[in-house]
């Protein structure tokens, strides 16, 4: 036993003694890459300076004339017209995307057709107010849960149309007026004999209850009024009064503060219901910033000098092997 002793110890050494040979390599070589690589730039610094200024240049000329700028418009679709706006803007991407200027320019209106280059609607994401008084909202969502990432489905087509507001947005190459993309495509969305139809009874029958509604309310007060009345008319003389319960006082309180939110929410309909495909607001030539929009100054001048690199290194390891082969 006391033989194996030393020899573990010396063999421990041994190891210890390659590594510390492997890692000083490697540093060694770290070094020798660096130094390599100052040097190559060295000897190529005027082609790697011409690089750099011509991809600066030229990206600057491309960010400059490929910028393009994003237009939202809420909107909010009446009287079950969800489907229809998600046709509507399904049609016109594919208008968009086979190049149908005429379309665009005539049927559309859009006076500039070649600037829009993407058209889509995405719906605003409301799932407390989508799931809030209604059952059924709630134990759908709860079923689809089940079975898939309630995120997912939250934005899913099928629950998506079902949102009170959505997003139209439209990407341009150049800056547009109201005029120009907006107004048209607002137009365009609106313009459908069968919704026109609905619309103009829907606010027609909500007229004529907000005017049913006031009368009511009228009849309440005068009610109220005569109840008040009788009562200070009582007190004065002193003589008791018995009020029959089928008088439902209570009842009509309740029936009249009902009434009064209800006119609140009627009224804020009647705004609402100016147009089947109602616009909320709206925000014109947001200039993009995604993707490499606007970054090409500085993403060009680093792809020229990696492809120089690049083209060295191949022609480096073609010459080495024909020299092998040779």
């Amino acid at each position: 036993m006391s033989t194996k002793v030393p020899q573990n110890i010396e063999d421990q050494e041994i190891d210890l003694v390659q590594i510390s040979k492997k890692i000083g390599n490697f540093f060694d070589r770290i070094n020798s890459s660096i130094f390599r690589t100052i040097q190559f730039f060295l000897r190529n610094w005027i082609i790697v300076l011409v690089l750099v200024v011509s991809g600066f240049a030229i990206g600057w000329y491309l960010d400059s004339t490929r910028k393009s700028y994003i237009n939202q418009i809420i909107v909010e679709p009446n009287f079950e017209s969800a489907e229809y706006l998600y046709s509507k803007i399904d049609l016109l991407q594919s208008k968009v995307i086979s190049n149908d200027t005429v379309f665009l320019k005539n049927v559309v209106g859009v006076k500039k057709p070649k600037l829009i280059k993407k058209i889509q609607i995405r719906p605003i994401v409301e799932a407390y107010k989508f799931v809030a008084n209604k059952e059924r909202n709630f134990q759908l969502l709860e079923l689809m849960a089940e079975n898939g990432d309630i995120n997912k489905i939250l934005v899913d087509t099928l629950t998506s149309k079902n949102y009170r507001y959505h997003t139209v947005s439209f990407t341009t190459s150049k800056v547009g007026d109201d005029k120009d993309f907006a107004v048209p495509i607002l137009n365009f969305l609106n313009n459908s004999e069968y919704f026109n139809t609905i619309q103009k009874i829907e606010l027609k029958n909500l007229q004529s209850n907000i005017v049913q509604n006031d009368s009511i309310i009228k009849q309440i007060n005068i009610v109220l009024s005569n109840f008040s009345n009788g009562t200070a008319s009582a007190q004065k003389n002193d003589k008791l009064i018995y009020y029959n319960e089928n008088t439902q006082l209570n009842d009509l309180i309740k029936t009249k503060q009902g009434l009064i939110e209800e006119q609140g929410r009627n009224r804020l309909k009647l705004v609402s219901y100016e147009n089947t495909i109602k616009e909320i607001s709206k925000t014109i030539n947001v200039e993009s910033k995604k993707s490499i929009n606007s970054k090409l100054k500085f993403v060009l001048p680093i792809l020229l000098v990696f492809g120089f690199i690049g083209l060295v290194a191949i022609r480096k390891f073609y010459n080495k092997q024909k020299t092998l082969h040779s």
